[in-house]
């Protein structure tokens, strides 16, 4: 998982090369002011073009694994039928069990 950049606004004067980079690598930052949290930086990219930035918020943090398929779906304003939905018309993946946690799902299930 990922994790989310912390930058406070003093930071920004220093540092504002890290954040511009992290944009360009698809990257979320949060800027503080004070210790609280202030700004949620979204890249600008085809993704938030396309879908808004709403579901691309969920989009990268389902990606990321620092929301859920449900809590994705809900910052999405989506479905969890309409977010699945989503991800397939992305060709992304809802999960991605390795080899063995699928044999394990698949045990228990049948």
């Amino acid at each position: 998982m990922e994790t989310l950049d912390i930058f406070s606004v003093r930071d920004l004067r220093t540092r504002s090369g890290d954040l511009l980079r992290d944009a360009e690598l698809g990257q979320l930052a949060l800027i503080t002011k004070h210790g609280r949290p202030a700004i949620l930086a979204v890249p600008f990219d085809r993704r938030l073009l396309d879908h808004g930035v709403h579901r691309a918020l969920a989009l990268t943090l389902f990606e990321n694994r620092q929301l859920t398929l449900a809590q994705a779906a809900k910052v999405a304003g989506l479905s969890l039928d309409g977010f699945l939905d989503l991800l397939g018309s992305l060709g992304l993946a809802a999960v991605d069990y390795s080899a063995e946690e699928l044999v394990d799902e698949l045990s228990v299930a049948l």
